[in-house]
């Protein structure tokens, strides 16, 4: 952080949608651990809840079938294999839903926190992390002590719930002495869930608030200089300067075009101080005179001189000029132009002699 302030500036500015782009696809987003930690004790516990009956029931008719038929099996290696594969088969389809509720549980507590995300950069070696200074420099780091303080925390918390929650129920616990089996076995399970509840409840905390730090943590660390800005300014909107003589080339090489133009004028319309616009009219092919050409200060004395060359008639007419300047190149001239420049036109016309 201190080389970056130095070689930067301190880093002030709010991270900009291509800063956030480029940690998403290095894999580097906010995401808490304890947010999956308290979704998977809180679900899992909800669901042992509901299939603990179902999960009982089957272990106790496999027991069952396993004790009715082990008097009439052969040992032999066969049937030896042959029972263990039952047994496992009779387990494993037992346990599945929890291995698949784990596998969602895991999938969706991250896709809540940063959406979908499929990179494989996270995975790739980082022989950075091989050097033991860097190493101790994270062992000894502002995270490193909070995620001590959380698990510290943690363990504190479940402690003192485990203990409260035996404390009060310790009474009963005490009668269980003259009780049948089966009512200390629902009190475990019944006390037992009681501390999960709480565990849960806890766990939901903390992940709660290390959700907000981590978020927290990610803007900081994304967090860019004005010098980071400006370079990323340049990369995706171009260098400035670059810009600048591209927009001078092009309006350059549309001068050339509009120059080539100049001699197929019918007359020049000029400003005698710094403007001139070249009309073009051929009632055969056009609704009405076009503005070919027209420029101000250095444009418009090249415009004339042009017209010199190519024997174009050049008239003085300020307002009308200044009017006709104000027509987008190529434009039709105004209805309310139309006079004016029809008189300047038979005018021209007079001059040479022509007839249109």
């Amino acid at each position: 952080m201190a080389e970056e302030s130095s070689a930067g500036g301190e880093k002030t500015e709010a991270p900009s949608g291509k800063r956030r782009e480029d940690f998403r696809k290095k894999g580097q987003i906010a995401q808490s651990k304890e947010v999956q930690t308290a979704s998977l004790f809180t679900i899992m516990l909800l669901f042992w809840i509901f299939y603990l009956p179902t999960f009982w029931n089957g272990l106790t008719e496999l027991l069952f079938y396993i004790f009715q038929t082990s008097g009439g099996y052969e040992i032999t290696p066969a049937s030896t294999i042959t029972l263990a594969t039952f047994v496992l088969l009779k387990i494993g389809l037992l346990i599945a839903p929890l291995f698949l509720l784990v596998l969602l549980i895991g999938f969706f507590s991250s896709v809540f926190q940063f959406g979908w995300l499929l990179t494989a950069k996270p995975l790739l070696p980082d022989f950075s992390k091989l050097n033991p200074i860097t190493g101790m420099s994270r062992f000894f780091s502002k995270k490193s002590l909070i995620e001590v303080v959380k698990s510290l925390l943690k363990v504190l918390l479940v402690g003192w719930f485990a203990f409260s929650t035996v404390l009060d129920n310790f009474a009963e616990a005490l009668i269980l002495v003259d009780t049948p089996v089966t009512s200390t076995i629902s009190y475990l399970g019944r006390i037992s869930v009681i501390i999960l509840a709480k565990v849960c409840a806890v766990l939901i905390l903390i992940a709660f608030l290390d959700f907000l730090f981590v978020k927290w943590e990610m803007e900081e660390k994304m967090k860019m200089t004005k010098q980071e800005l400006k370079e990323e300014f340049k990369e995706s909107e171009g260098d400035p300067h670059i810009k600048a003589q591209i927009r001078s080339i092009q309006q350059q090489m549309a001068r050339k075009r509009m120059m080539a133009e100049v001699p197929k004028a019918d007359v020049i319309v000029t400003n005698p101080t710094h403007i001139s616009v070249a009309i073009r009219y051929d009632a055969r092919q056009m609704a009405a005179p076009v503005i070919i050409a027209k420029g101000a200060d250095l444009v418009a004395m090249k415009i004339r001189e042009i017209a010199r060359t190519h024997e174009i008639p050049i008239i003085e007419n300020p307002p009308v000029a200044r009017l006709l300047h104000k027509i987008d190149l190529g434009g039709h001239i105004p209805e309310d132009l139309f006079k004016v420049v029809a008189e300047i036109l038979a005018h021209v016309y007079s001059l040479k002699g022509k007839t249109n």
